[in-house]
């Protein structure tokens, strides 16, 4: 004699097979993703700092006359990669420091400024 099996009763009681991975691997993916957007974020918001804080330090050595340590502290502090553009109109020091961004996010630059005034008898030395 043939057993026949029953099918499985639907309804409250009725198992969910793989429902419940699905979900979990979904909310994992969604964790990392978001895990990994915010570090790149947090990578960006620093490279930003450290740029202001090198344009800040070239405009003011600079404004003091001391161009020749200019280009050793923006190396220092600025992030790899990190470019430097000093204008000089009148009296007025203008620096930006730009960088691109990760990898991540492509074509993307930062860019930080700062500006300084000349100390007074500077001009003469950073006009050549």
């Amino acid at each position: 004699m043939d057993a026949q099996v029953a099918p499985a009763p639907r309804g409250a009681g009725a198992p969910d097979r793989g429902a419940v991975t699905v979900e979990a691997a979904l909310g994992i993916c969604s964790v990392i993703a978001v895990f990994v957007l915010a570090l790149v974020g947090t990578n960006a918001l620093i490279g930003h700092l450290r740029c202001t804080d090198a344009a800040v330090e070239a405009a003011r050595l600079v404004a003091r006359g001391d161009r020749a340590r200019v280009d050793e502290a923006v190396h220092r502090m600025a992030p790899a990669g990190a470019v430097l553009e000093v204008q000089v109109d009148g009296d007025v020091v203008r620096a930006e420091v730009s960088m691109p961004l990760p990898a991540q996010l492509p074509g993307r630059w930062l860019h930080a400024r700062a500006v300084a005034v000349l100390e007074p008898g500077v001009e003469e030395q950073v006009v050549r």
